[in-house]
Parts: C-alpha cells; sequence; structure tokens
C-alpha cells in the first residue's frame, strides 16, 4: 500500500512539474511570437514609408526628365536656328565676296573708261601706249580666282602634314606622305586613290635623295621637290617620272635656315606650277618679314626674275600661284577659317587692295600645302591628314 501511495505522490508531482514546464515554454514561445509580430509591423511601416518616398522620388525624376526633355528641344530647335543663321551669313559673306571681287589686272587706260574722263586726242594717243605697254607684259596671264565652286573630302589617309597633287597632263596623282622622305606614292587616278585603303600598296616610287618639307611640285611628267642639304643651301631637283632619273639640280642660296610659312614651320621652300611655269616661293632670311618669289626655268631650273611679293610670313599657313598671281593662304595659331588675305602679281596688276578677303570653307585645322592643278581649275589641299579638293570660278582678266 505503501508503495503505491509513492508512486501516486511522484505522479503527481511529475504532472504538476510537466504543466509549469508546457506553461513556462508557451509563454515563452508567445512573447517570441510577440515580438515576431511587433518587428514585422515595424518593417511593415518602414516599408510603407520607403515605398511612399520611392513614388515622390519618382514622381519628381519623371517631372525632371520632362523638364530636361523639353530643355534639350528648346536647345535644339535654337541650335538648328543658329546653324541655318551660320549658314545664311556665309552664304551671304560669299556673295558679297563674289560681288566684291578683285578688279584684275586694272590700268589706268580702264580706269578712266569707267570714270568718262577721256580727255584731249594727244592725252588718248598717251594713255593708247600705255595700253600697249601693259598688254604685252601680261599676255600670257589670262585669269584670277573669283570663287570658290564647290569642295570635295576625298578621304583621310597619312600624316596630318603631307602634300598630294595630280599631273595635268595625266591622270596620275602623287602623294607625299609627312614633311620628309626618299618615297612617293602614286595612283593611276583620282578614284584610285580615293578607293584606296592607304598609301602602302600601291606604285611607290623611290627618290635618289630625299624631299624636305610638303613642298614640291609634279609639273608635265616631271617632280620637282626640295632637298635641303645644309642649314643654307636649298636644292631644287628635277625628276623624270618616265625615265626614273634626276635631270637637272640646282642650288639656291638662302641667308639661313628659314621657314617660310610661320603656321607650317617645316616648309622652308614651296614649288608651285602654274600655267606659266614653275615658281619657287621661299624666305630670304628670319629677318625678311615676307614672302619671296622666284620664277624658274622649268627645262634648266635656272633663275629667271626675283620678286619680293610684299605678303608676311607670319600666321601664313600655304600659298599657291595661278597665272602669275602668288595668293598667300592665312589663319590664326588656333585652328579657324582659311583665307587668302595677300596677292602679289608679277606684272604688277593686281594688288591686295583690289581684292576681296576669300575664305576656304572651315575645315579641320590648317593647310599644310596647297596645290594648283591648271587644267582642271582645282587645288589640292593637304588639312589635318584629309585630303580636300577645291574646285575654283576663274575670271577672266580685263586685258585679255
Amino acid at each position: 500500500m505503501k508503495p503505491l501511495f509513492i508512486l501516486l505522490i511522484f505522479s503527481a508531482w511529475t504532472f504538476i512539474g510537466a504543466q509549469y514546464y508546457y506553461q513556462g515554454l508557451m509563454d515563452y514561445l508567445e512573447n517570441r511570437l510577440l515580438a515576431i509580430e511587433d518587428r514585422m509591423q515595424f518593417w511593415s511601416e518602414q516599408y510603407h514609408q520607403y515605398h511612399t518616398e520611392m513614388l515622390a522620388f519618382k514622381e519628381l525624376t519623371a517631372v525632371t526628365i520632362d523638364g530636361l526633355k523639353s530643355d534639350h528641344s528648346n536647345m535644339f530647335k535654337d541650335l538648328e536656328g543658329a546653324s541655318l543663321r551660320v549658314d545664311l551669313a556665309e552664304k551671304e559673306m560669299d556673295y558679297v565676296e563674289i560681288q566684291t571681287s578683285p578688279r584684275a589686272c586694272a590700268n589706268r587706260a580702264d580706269k578712266v573708261v569707267e570714270h568718262e574722263a577721256w580727255g584731249l586726242q594727244d592725252r588718248e594717243e598717251e594713255e593708247d601706249g600705255d595700253w600697249e605697254d601693259l598688254q604685252s607684259k601680261v599676255s600670257d596671264c589670262v585669269e584670277i580666282i573669283s570663287g570658290i565652286r564647290s569642295v570635295k573630302i576625298l578621304k583621310r589617309v597619312g600624316s596630318p602634314k603631307g602634300m598630294w597633287t595630280r599631273d595635268p597632263r595625266s591622270s596620275k596623282v602623287y602623294v607625299f606622305n609627312g614633311t620628309s622622305g626618299d618615297t612617293v606614292f602614286q595612283f593611276n587616278s583620282v578614284r584610285d586613290f580615293s578607293r584606296s585603303l592607304g598609301v602602302e600598296g600601291t606604285t611607290s616610287i623611290q627618290l635618289p635623295s630625299e624631299w624636305s618639307g610638303p613642298g614640291s611640285a609634279v609639273h608635265n611628267g616631271y617632280l620637282y621637290y626640295v632637298q635641303q642639304d645644309t642649314d643654307t643651301d636649298v636644292q631644287v631637283v628635277k625628276y623624270d617620272l618616265l625615265n626614273g632619273s634626276v635631270t637637272e639640280a640646282a642650288i639656291f642660296p638662302v641667308d639661313s635656315h628659314a621657314s617660310l610659312y610661320s603656321l607650317n614651320p617645316e616648309t622652308f621652300a614651296d614649288l608651285a606650277a602654274d600655267d606659266q611655269g614653275l615658281w619657287l616661293l621661299y624666305a630670304a632670311s628670319d629677318s625678311e618679314p615676307n614672302i619671296s618669289l622666284a620664277k624658274m626655268d622649268t627645262a634648266t631650273l635656272d633663275i629667271e626674275e626675283i620678286w619680293d611679293t610684299r605678303c608676311p610670313r607670319e600666321n601664313a599657313e600655304a600659298a599657291f600661284v595661278i597665272c602669275g598671281i602668288v595668293y598667300v593662304v592665312y589663319n590664326t595659331r588656333l585652328a579657324s577659317r582659311s583665307r587668302v588675305q595677300c596677292l602679289f602679281d608679277v606684272n604688277d596688276m593686281v594688288v591686295s587692295q583690289e581684292a576681296p578677303l576669300l575664305y576656304f570653307p572651315r575645315r579641320y585645322g590648317a593647310h599644310a600645302s596647297l596645290k594648283y592643278n591648271p587644267e582642271e581649275k582645282q587645288l589640292y589641299g593637304w588639312d589635318d591628314g584629309y585630303q580636300i579638293i577645291y574646285r575654283l570660278t576663274m575670271k577672266r582678266k580685263l586685258l585679255v
């Protein structure tokens, strides 16, 4: 009986202990669930707050983007309007330049006729005599530039500076890549050159000596290039493109190794060919501010005559000769629109004061070279590695 009583008491105590244990466990779990519920409520409130702020930010962003789009559209319209106004201004400026083109080769007889100021018969005879003298001086000179008709950017190949030209006697194109070297690249035509991937892979001409500066010229099957042997001597070399040999060479002494164009210091002599033959533009010395000009015999390279052009070297980038008239192209250190600002006529018929400012369409930098082709009435330009063709509008001189 006693053991049974003890067992009953132990079972009661065990049941009571288990009840207290499970009650404590339930209380713990309930407290944990309440804490989780509190955290979930907190997170829900935070999410709602963040969601509200995100919606407000999204709405503000949409309004700002719409405003930026509107501003961008207005700015684009303003830029289009400005571009149209610039184009209109350039057209008007080109029109003014054409209308005020130089009175080419005007002499005293022309001016007297225009002003209806003919005097007595003896004065007429005197003027007629002057007319005959002036006419004889410029009988070979027939045209001057009146404007730039069109521009064609052919391609971009080679170094930032160089020279390319076409022989007036043939369709072949010659490319001088860089500012010095002993190799000239030859193409059969302008089209072949435009289709080529570069200067490599075509006919290359290995010269017997190195050319210096982008001042070479090609004329009637001959290549004329400048070679700098010493600091004081400029050698002009005549190379037969058909036979592949040097036919003539002439030393042209200068006082010092002076740059011809201040914006292209690599050019210390520039050869130019036109209808009247071969010309050499050079700097007589460092102290001489103006460009000098020499007429050369194409066969013997003898110097026939020398002039001081009175065109400054400062801010000059290139020059070319057409019908005995030197056109010097100027620019600025920070590249702007190239312009013909100085003219010199070897016959003293055209002066810079009578010529308008002839602007080239704005391109990439400054011309490293400009070569005239008298057959096509075109300029072949090299501008920051771009090969450009300028088609010119010509005007006959009044005395022809």
